[in-house]
Formats: structure tokens, sequence, C-alpha cells
């Protein structure tokens, strides 16, 4: 089996193209096969290398690695197709010299004033044949004078092309609603349509899986093999990849990119276990499918035909099951960028690469994405007793929690580092022996002195690694204040407010 991915280098890699390419990828995989990858970058304008350099960074960050193709190499290349004009231009005289395709020199306002009279008449949109029976020697005088031409493939009239879809069964078109369409346009540049058979059938793709938006291309190249005397591949046509709202999954529905959701920090392993979920599944409600079970199960056949939904949810859930089961050095890793962009660890020393992976895996039981750990351990790095206090109700509880607070800045004056859990209950045990208080009315103070905020890890977790953090001292993070600190400023911010005095607005 060989099979390949197409995608145009004219933007991101969307994740609709990304869930073909891992179909094309697990079937290569399972089968032992080959996964061919082609740039098909003839749209000129809109064509840039630094697109197709984001599509394969993208396409290695999900593991889809590929055996053939742009910068692998091959004994079929090459791979581009802006490198492969010569080759269209080969065929088009073969088909223009055996009376299969024809010259037109329609001008493209003609062309448009055509397709309005055919959508107001409710018609197929199609070429009426206008330039159909010029003479090859005319058409031929014509084009050597300069006047613009283009070439069209004949289409056979009132023919049924039958195919057997892999995913939709058996599928006919009949040719009176096909038109003749153009191959190669008068630029010189070769059609979507005529370029990817000439490609398929000499890389010998064996299968071609594709969005179903293509299911109307087909009878069209099938008919192009025949004039060849080329053996159509396999053609698959998978279902569609929609938004909530159930129209095609677009920019208005949020992130629909593969570098998009890299940057907020999801897993290649989930995004490849969720994608293949669309329209696919393994059957007896599992849903977490590693890469390599995916390969070894999928098959074309078990694909719906009906098209599938991007439940943003749903990929957060399975993104939390792969977080939760990294190791702490990889989860370390995939942190460190997000923490840096918010100005957490823009330099950390090796202690406090160290100090980082000890306190990361606290919150990431808490997390769907990667880019949602800067906020959760913003108790560490964005202590603020004035922020603490900027919700109306909270301050409140703190006044009249007041005396826990200052008990709790007398003990952490005197006494030892919070470095473990015993240290920390013990310091709280001194606290209740102090002010009597208990429970809710002993911990919510604390907790708000101590991380700044009314809810979030537990305390005996938390804390320790307060205080760990502001040992640290100058190593390459933003610093990190101590236990006696914290609770010192907020009862300051206590009295001053008490007294009526100016407090700094949080920052």
């Amino acid at each position: 089996m060989r099979v390949r991915f197409a995608p145009s280098p004219t933007g991101q890699l969307h994740v609709g193209n990304a869930r073909t390419a891992l179909f094309n990828w697990l079937l290569a995989r399972g089968s032992g096969g080959t996964f061919v990858l082609r740039i098909e970058d003839t749209d000129v304008a809109r064509s840039t290398r630094e697109s197709e350099a984001a599509i394969i960074e993208d396409l290695e960050w999900l593991g889809l690695t590929w055996d053939e193709g742009v910068e692998r190499g091959g004994d079929r290349g090459p791979y581009r197709q802006s490198e492969r004009l010569h080759i269209y231009r080969a065929h088009a005289v073969e088909l223009l010299s055996r009376g299969l395709a024809y010259r037109c020199f329609c001008p493209p306002e003609q062309l448009e004033m055509d397709r309005y009279h055919a959508l107001k008449d409710r018609r197929p949109p199609k070429y009426i044949g206008r330039c159909r029976e010029i003479s090859p020697e005319d058409a031929r005088r014509r084009a050597e004078s300069g006047e613009p031409a283009a070439i069209r493939f004949r289409i056979p009239d009132n023919r049924d092309v039958t195919f057997n879809d892999l995913v939709r069964g058996e599928v006919t078109f009949n040719t009176d609603v096909l038109g003749d369409p153009v191959i190669v346009r008068s630029e010189g540049v070769p059609a979507y349509n005529y370029a990817v058979v000439i490609d398929d059938a000499l890389m010998e793709i064996t299968h071609v899986v594709r969005g179903e938006d293509h299911i109307s291309n087909t009878p069209r190249q099938i008919l192009l093999y025949e004039a060849f005397g080329w053996k159509p591949p396999t053609f698959a046509h998978v279902s569609m990849v929609l938004g909530p709202d159930h129209s095609l999954l677009s920019k208005r529905h949020g992130a629909t990119s593969v570098a998009e959701f890299r940057a907020r920090g999801y897993l290649p392993e989930a995004l490849t276990n969720y994608l293949a979920l669309i329209g696919w599944s393994p059957g007896e409600g599992q849903e977490i499918v590693p890469i390599d079970e995916l390969a070894r199960r999928f098959r074309l056949e078990d694909v719906g035909h009906s098209a599938g939904v991007f439940d943003v949810e749903k990929l957060g859930w399975v993104n939390r099951h792969y977080v939760k089961h990294a190791t702490p050095d990889r989860l370390l890793e995939l942190a460190l960028p997000h923490l840096r962009r918010a100005g957490y660890a823009e330099a950390p020393t090796p202690e406090a690469v160290s100090y980082l992976a000890t306190v990361i895996p606290l919150v990431t039981a808490s997390v769907d994405r990667l880019d949602q750990i800067p906020a959760r351990l913003g108790f560490l790095f964005d202590y603020s007793a004035e922020r603490a206090l900027s919700d109306s109700a909270v301050r409140a509880e703190a006044q009249a929690s007041r005396p826990v607070i200052s008990a709790l800045a007398e003990v952490l004056a005197s006494g030892e580092p919070l470095h473990d859990r015993d240290a920390f209950r013990t310091a709280v045990a001194r606290v209740r022996e102090r002010t009597g208080a208990k429970g809710k009315t002993l911990l919510h103070p604390i907790r708000l002195a101590l991380m700044g905020e009314p809810e979030g890890l537990e305390l005996d977790l938390a804390v320790p690694a307060i205080t760990r953090g502001a040992a640290l001292g100058a190593a390459g993070i933003r610093p990190i204040s101590s236990p006696a600190e914290r609770a010192a400023a907020l009862d300051r911010v206590l009295g001053a407010l008490a007294s009526d005095e100016a407090v700094p607005s949080p920052e």
C-alpha cells in the first residue's frame, strides 16, 4: 500500500487536514506500506516556503513521519509540484496529440457570463464546449500567434463513471453534469484535477484518502487515468470536520490549526488520539488509544459517513489524560516555554529547574492544557497581599479573621521554615492554640495569607513549595516571597484598612 498526504502550503495546517494525514499515516503503518508527503504548490500567488516549513514542523510534532517525499527524497520525485511542471506539460501535449484534449480561447469574462446564465437557468455551471470543435490546426496556429489559451480535457458524453469508495460504497456520476475541465491554465499552470492524477499515477499511489469535498473531482480524475491507460487508485472520501454549530470548522469557532493547539499546550499524542476519534471508533467505548495501537486497529471500512464535530472540551479531557501520565521530565520540558512567556522562569538555574520539576506536577491534575500551568502556579510567583483583598467579600472575611492572620504572622516570624507538611501542620496547631479558631475559620484566612487566593491547591502541598521556592533567591526565576513575608504583608494591609490608611492598589 502506498498512500500520500499532499497539502498546499498556503497557510497553517488545519486540524481537518491533519486528520486526513493521520488516517493516511495509520493505513501505511498498519499495513507495512509507504507514506508519501507531496507539496502541491502550483498556486504561486499564495504558496510560500514558510508555510511549507510550518506544515512539515507540525507533521513531525504530531509524529506523522513520512517514508518518502519532501525532505526525505525517493525515486519517484520531485515531490513539489512546482518542480514537476515539465512533467505536466509533456502529458498535456500527449493528450492534445491524441485528440483527448483541446485548446480553449474563451476569455474569463465570457466564462463568467456562461456561468451566470447557467445558474440563472438552474443548469449545472459547466463549460458549454464553445472551443471543442476548433480544428487542432487552427487552435495551434492561434496559440502560436500569442492568443492566450488554456487546455481542456475532453469528457465523453452521457457516460456513467462508477467507483467503489471504501467509506461510501458505490458512487456514480454521469459525465453530462461534468463539462470539460481545464487541465492547464493559459499561463501554463496545471489545474489540481490534472496534476494530482499525474502525480498519483507516477508515484504509484494505491489508495487516495481525502476529504469528502473532493468526491465530485473523482469522476474527472478517473477519466484522466483511463485516458493515459493507468489503473485508478482505490478512493476513500472521509467526512468533514465541523464546528459545534455543525458548519465547517473555521476560525470563527476558535483555534483550527495544529500550530494553535500546540501553542496552547496540547500534547501531540492527545491531538492524534482525539482526531482519530472524529468519525471513527475503536469500539467498546474506548477513547484513550495510543498511536501505535491506532495503527494496529484503524480500518477505513470502520470510518463513518456522517461528519464529525470538533469538541474542544473532549479534546481537553483527552489531553488531561496524557498530561497526567507524562513523566516529570517531559512535563518540565513542555511547561517551561509557557512559564517563560508568563515571565516566571526566564533563565532558570539548574537548581531552579529541579525545583520547577517538583512543583509542576502539583497542579497538572487541574489543567486541560499546559498553557494553564502558569496561572495555576501564580500562587508561587505572583503573590500580592493587596490583590488578595481586591474582592470585597474576601476582604470582609479577612478583616473578620485578622486575629488568625496576625497570629500566623507572629508564629512564622519566630518559627522554623515550613519545608514539609509536618512543619506546616505544627505552625497551624500553634495558631489554633493562640486563637481558638478551628476548621474553616482557621484554614481560610491562613490560605488567603499564604497563597493570596481563597481556593486552590491543598495547603500542606502548597506551603512547602512556597518555602522551597523562597529559599532559591535569585535563580533565574521570578522571586518567591516566603510564608512569613506573606503573612506579615497581609497583616500590614489589614492593619492599614482598620486605621483607614491608604492601601496601595493591587498591581
